[in-house]
């Protein structure tokens, strides 16, 4: 049944989507090319009304009466809201991170937070008052996160799919039906708009699919690992290591450079990929391919022992950090390691 919906849910998108991007055209919600936009001419988004509604219909069918989806539903449906106002009118920063918190607010109070975790040499670190803000933070860093990387056709989609891909299998392995069935309709639903979002785009998922995806996948990835291990708790982080690492480095590159956090810049990873000569699908394909390696990794992490997991984490950190510096995610003298390793390479000479 439950991969008949995953099949419902890609077909509904694959029908509902040609509609969108006419809904888009006809209120005006396009993308317009500028200096900080890789197309060039301007492109129909709203996108992420077609994965929402692929969703519903995927919900309806496998969960119809289920009060436990009803938080998830509510805030998911604010999110929406909140991504076709800012795809039509580009809202301020403040009115969509409003949004967000208001969203993340109703699942918190639907249940969904991290109140604890076991510690790996026994006893339990209670959070208390601050469970509530540390989900909160969660949500809406990982929101933010899948839409920072909405930058090259069909790449937000193809790393939540992925993402999606890893939550839902390690859920399976847990037995847990719930987090199943919500990550699989949302794979299919996102899946099918993938067909006309990758490269060359014919309609872009917007701030509407950016948020929505980010939203969901942040709630997902709570459910499937709430109330766990110090280690276990790691296993989200993995799974969504290139958006929250591309995050991470844009904001050290802010403050390096002195800049607002929220100031926009052209320096994540998909624009250093692109400057370093690789084409745009090769860019997609390549961070498409570091996210499953992540995934991957997160898979091993669970199975493996403290030690082996710890053996993850350090490898992981230390390839990142390597791929930063290779590409300047930061800046093109930040070289640390590589410089240590080939210190005649990277000396700056002065003139």
């Amino acid at each position: 049944m439950l991969y008949l919906t995953l099949l419902i849910c890609f077909i509904t998108s694959i029908l509902v989507t040609p509609l969108v991007k006419k809904l888009a055209i006809k209120i005006g919600a396009t993308d317009k090319p500028n200096q900080r936009k890789v197309h060039q001419k301007v492109m129909p988004r709203l996108g992420g009304l077609a994965i929402y509604i692929s969703f519903v219909v995927g919900l309806l069918v496998t969960r119809p009466n289920d009060s436990d989806a009803l938080p998830i539903i509510i805030g998911s449906l604010i999110i929406i809201i909140t991504g076709i106002l800012d795809d039509m009118f580009e809202l301020s920063a403040k009115i969509k991170l409003g949004g967000q918190l208001l969203a993340a607010f109703v699942v918190v109070l639907g249940g969904v937070q991290v109140e604890f975790i076991n510690l790996p040499f026994g006893g339990q670190l209670e959070f208390g008052y601050f469970s509530i803000p540390l989900t909160i933070l969660w949500i809406v860093g990982i929101t933010n996160a899948i839409n920072l990387i909405d930058g090259l056709d069909g790449l937000a989609a193809g790393v939540s799919s992925i993402a999606l891909i890893t939550i839902s299998g390690m859920a399976i392995l847990k037995g847990d039906v719930f987090v199943v069935t919500m990550g699989l309709i949302l794979l299919g639903s996102t899946v099918g708009f993938l067909a006309y979002n990758f490269h060359p785009a014919k309609i872009f998922m917007g701030d509407t699919g950016a948020l929505f995806l980010g939203y969901m996948i942040a709630v997902l990835s709570l459910l499937g690992f709430k109330n766990i291990t110090v280690i276990s708790l790691i296993v989200p982080v993995i799974i969504l290591g290139v958006p929250i690492s591309d995050t991470f480095f844009a904001i050290i590159r802010r403050i390096v450079n002195k800049q607002p956090l929220s100031a926009p810049d052209k320096s994540h990873l998909h624009h250093c990929l692109l400057n370093l000569g690789y084409s745009h699908r090769q860019t997609v394909l390549m961070i498409y391919g570091m996210s499953a390696i992540f995934g991957l990794a997160a898979i091993i992490f669970t199975l493996t022992t403290m030690w082996g997991s710890l053996l993850v984490i350090t490898i992981l950190l230390l390839a990142v950090e390597l791929i930063v510096e290779k590409i300047g995610l930061v800046d093109k003298n930040y070289r640390p390691i590589l410089k240590m390793f080939s210190p005649r390479r990277y000396v700056n000479v002065k003139k």
